[in-house]
């Protein structure tokens, strides 16, 4: 979280307004960077989510049968209780993510200070974590784009801006939002878990009548089981970043980012 979450990746595809955090540069650059030797290392895809639409139905139905068993809960998070649920997160990134290339172990010093400066736009409601038994297994973690305010303060943060950020937030300015990651512990993946949290983040967001869209993003080409997911919750092509990689060492073979492997579940469930 806040490794390559943000302003990761050259924009080639999609050049819409940026959420938050989301890279955004001119159309040349491709070409210029590939000029200058650099190879497509991985894609990254965001799709968006149009919330008129709802969630697909065989997805709602998937999330009520798993809301029926009582060995699951779903919480959201609040500033109250920040210690436990970062640690919850911890639990589940570092669980979910160790099977992917160049993985890192997550530090709860990193998770405070992106709550600490996020604090002012985030929505408790909007951040979800699933658990079995008590056990956390899942999260989702959806952030207001806060783009849709901070673009008028022309890049100054004053007293004045302060003050207009919150007459902009009061008048619900802020219409959409990015989901910026999501993870679920593997041996709890493909059980319907994923489907009990979008389904339980669609009952919060939906009476605040202020969200009309969601991005979620980015996902690599190395993460196809996260690619079928943005498919299956309905979410729609928005946005095409690709990651590239130079080597400055001639006689070194170039190689693709490795795809994350598709039994991750079954290793999970035998170690």
């Amino acid at each position: 979280f806040e490794e390559n979450d943000n302003w990761w990746g050259l924009l080639v595809d999609g050049f819409t307004p940026p959420g938050l955090g989301m890279n955004y540069n001119p159309p040349y650059y491709k070409e210029l960077f590939e000029s200058y030797g650099f190879k497509f290392y991985f894609e990254q895809i965001s799709n968006h989510l149009n919330l008129a639409k709802g969630l697909p139905e065989r997805f709602r139905k998937i999330a009520e049968w798993v809301g029926k068993k009582p060995e699951y809960q779903f919480e959201h998070f609040t500033f109250k209780e920040a210690d436990r649920f970062i640690k919850d997160f911890m639990h589940v990134y570092n669980e979910a993510w160790v099977f992917h290339e160049n993985f890192v172990p997550i530090h709860p010093e990193n998770l405070k200070k992106v709550l600490q400066k996020s604090k002012f736009f985030i929505e408790e409601k909007l951040i979800w974590f699933a658990y079995s038994n008590n056990e956390p297994i899942g999260f989702l973690i959806l952030f207001p784009d806060a783009n849709q305010i901070l673009k008028y303060f022309n890049g100054k943060v004053n007293l004045i801006n302060k003050i207009k950020a919150v007459y902009l937030k009061w008048k619900k300015t802020i219409n959409r939002g990015r989901i910026v990651i999501m993870g679920i512990v593997p041996k709890y993946q493909k059980s319907g878990v994923e489907s009990g949290i979008f389904y339980h983040l669609e009952k919060a967001i939906m009476p605040l009548n202020q969200y009309k869209e969601l991005e979620l993003s980015w996902v690599g080409d190395f993460n196809p089981k996260m690619r079928q997911l943005h498919e299956a919750v309905g979410g729609e092509f928005a946005k095409r970043h690709i990651t590239y990689r130079k080597l400055f060492i001639d006689n070194i073979e170039f190689e693709r980012s490795t795809i994350i492997p598709v039994d991750t579940k079954e290793k999970a469930v035998n170690n």
